[in-house]
């Protein structure tokens, strides 16, 4: 029943319309569903995205997605964050994920060695480098994003606090080895006690919640990319 809900999903976000290729776009989201929350009314954060740059952006992102997802069919379709990234010529892939896999592959108790799997400790190797590095051999400039936390509220991903800590430190590192590589944290982005900036399940981030982590992307985007 899983394996058949999962397929269902797919083709439900593979078939959505706001999945649909521009091909004038030069910026490619990739993740799982902090970058694919709204995107039934066009608020997700790749869309609006695209509308503080004035410019079309593609959003393959996909909720539930994985960094290390093996079903075959629905991880070809997306599931499998880096399954979603086909090629092409980007100015810039906004990505994140790994939450899931900490959460669903591990339940955030002992995930040392899915966290090396990921990525190690000291940001070289694991599926993340090896998925970036991938992006950057066709010319992308990449920005890695960090996950929402929540305001001193408790969630059903709360436990997940330090495993998630640790492994955005280790995609800090990594960004920092690699050119035209950048981490974008959002640690710090929501004011304690504020739950505006997420969805009644205290995970996902709200309309304001995408906004707020667009704009801070195209303000990073424009800082480093001159020309837009």
């Amino acid at each position: 029943m899983k394996k058949h809900l999962t397929l269902l999903l797919c083709l439900f976000f593979m078939a959505s319309p706001a999945l649909a290729e521009k091909r004038s776009a030069r910026i490619l989201v990739m993740g799982d569903s902090l970058m694919a929350w709204h995107k039934a009314t066009n608020r997700s954060i790749g869309d609006m995205l695209g509308r503080y740059l004035h410019e079309p952006v593609v959003n393959r992102s996909i909720g539930g997605a994985r960094i290390m997802y093996n079903l075959p069919i629905s991880g070809s379709m997306g599931m499998k964050i880096d399954r979603q990234f086909r090629g092409g010529r980007w100015d810039w892939v906004v990505l994140n994920g790994g939450g899931n896999d900490l959460w669903f592959g591990c339940g955030c108790h002992r995930c040392g060695r899915k966290l090396n799997l990921m990525v190690t400790i000291n940001g070289q190797y694991g599926y993340v480098p090896n998925l970036i590095n991938r992006i950057r051999a066709t010319g992308a400039k990449v920005i890695v994003i960090g996950y929402l936390r929540t305001p001193g509220v408790d969630s059903a991903i709360e436990h997940c606090r330090d495993d998630g800590d640790a492994y955005e430190a280790r995609l800090q590192k990594m960004a920092r080895q690699m050119k035209d590589v950048y981490f974008l944290s959002n640690k710090d982005l929501v004011p304690h006690g504020d739950k505006t900036f997420h969805t009644k399940d205290m995970i996902h981030p709200s309309f304001k919640g995408s906004a707020v982590i667009a704009k801070r992307l195209a303000v990073m985007i424009r800082k480093l990319d001159r020309g837009r």
